[in-house]
């Protein structure tokens, strides 16, 4: 073997036990849906850190207020349209952005980052990380989470 060969390197592996979840607090005031989709996937999965393995739970758990003050660029407010079937003839419903925004504000944010999401039950888990509420108040307040500021060109 040549001496100028260093021996690899490990990558750092986190026991399950040692994993730290951490609690952030995103304000949704003014954001764009799916570029806040964007950074909020990316911090459920924990591919901000660089501890980062694909098989475990290293993302952090977001709470997301002011889900009703969200935007959307272009035409999309009113051509954007969400279709629910119940599977019968004539079971197929139709509504736009800003009906589901007026029914439920949180609905369109949550649907947005569960379709960026990967399917089965890893998703599914990493989904209930993530509580969107329409106002400024939340309940988890115990669980002090961080605010942090939303930086679109990281993740375009």
């Amino acid at each position: 073997m040549s001496s100028h060969l260093l021996p690899a390197q490990r990558s750092p592996f986190v026991k399950d036990e040692e994993i730290k979840n951490n609690w952030i607090l995103i304000d949704a005031t003014d954001q764009i849906l799916g570029r806040l989709a964007a950074f909020i996937v990316h911090r459920l999965q924990g591919k901000h850190r660089v501890d980062y393995s694909p098989h475990q739970e290293l993302g952090d758990y977001i709470v997301v207020i002011n889900a009703s003050k969200i935007k959307v660029t272009g035409d999309k407010q009113d051509e954007k349209i969400y279709y629910s079937y119940s599977g019968y003839p004539g079971g197929l419903k139709k509504a736009t952005f800003k009906e589901k925004m007026q029914k439920d504000p949180t609905y369109v944010l949550e649907k947005a980052v569960k379709r960026m999401l990967p399917d089965g039950p890893r998703g599914r888990k990493l989904l209930k990380h993530l509580k969107i509420y329409a106002g400024p108040e939340h309940p988890h307040i115990a669980q002090k989470p961080i605010p942090v500021q939303v930086n679109y060109k990281k993740y375009l």
